[in-house]
């Protein structure tokens, strides 16, 4: 006679399998960030989440789909972030500097997303390029802003014709530069860019230079 699996047995593995997948994720993108795509070691990955190389490539396929899937959950967290946003109730100037700041926090709580961007650049994008799942992953933040510049010049609050894909740019460049740069900023300079006491101005800076940039002819011509 066959024994049927305990009920919720199915569930309760298709948890372990989700958290184990989690773990792996986790784990991977830290030493993707810390080693970069080519210095990383599944062997290494595998030792610090106490799984086996085997399981990785079950659960991942390869190397390279690893580190492809740490990219798309990079992505998707900060999009998540992005979509969750509510500026519908806010004027124009206002909405696009909560989107400015929103950024800027999450960037700065997740250096390794700017690492990861950074070494995939390196790569030229080809895991990025290859990724069904980050295909379409930029539009939603760029339809936002469209939306929130067409509300500005709409209502004589913007008179810039930048559009959205700039915008997105600027913001992305200031809050990537501070934590990319960081390291070559304070041997040049001597200032942290990441330390505590500058974290305050440089998010009211990002939101004051969108907004001038924006609004800069609006006020010229009142």
């Amino acid at each position: 006679m066959t024994s049927q699996p305990a009920p919720g047995a199915n569930q309760d593995r298709r948890r372990d399998a989700g958290r184990t997948r989690s773990e792996i994720l986790s784990v991977a993108t830290a030493e993707f960030a810390r080693q970069g795509y080519t210095g990383a070691r599944v062997d290494e990955i595998a030792a610090l989440t106490h799984t086996t190389k085997r399981m990785i490539y079950y659960y991942f396929g390869s190397k390279e789909q690893l580190y492809t899937a740490v990219l798309e959950q990079a992505y998707a967290e900060v999009r998540s972030a992005e979509r969750a946003l509510d500026v519908d109730h806010l004027g124009p100037v206002e909405a696009i500097r909560t989107l400015a700041e929103l950024t800027f926090d999450h960037h700065d709580a997740h250096p390794d997303f700017i690492r990861l961007v950074s070494i995939e650049n390196i790569h030229r994008a080809e895991h990025i390029r290859t990724s069904p799942a980050l295909a379409n992953l930029g539009m939603p933040v760029v339809d936002l802003i469209g939306r929130i510049l067409e509300a500005g010049r709409a209502s004589g609050a913007f008179a810039t014709t930048a559009d959205a894909i700039d915008v997105h740019m600027m913001i992305s460049a200031f809050c990537v530069f501070r934590i990319a740069n960081q390291h070559t900023f304070e041997a040049l300079f001597g200032r942290d860019l990441t330390a505590a006491k500058h974290r305050t101005r440089h998010r009211r800076m990002l939101g004051d230079m969108i907004a001038a940039y924006l609004t800069e002819g609006a006020r010229a011509n009142r």
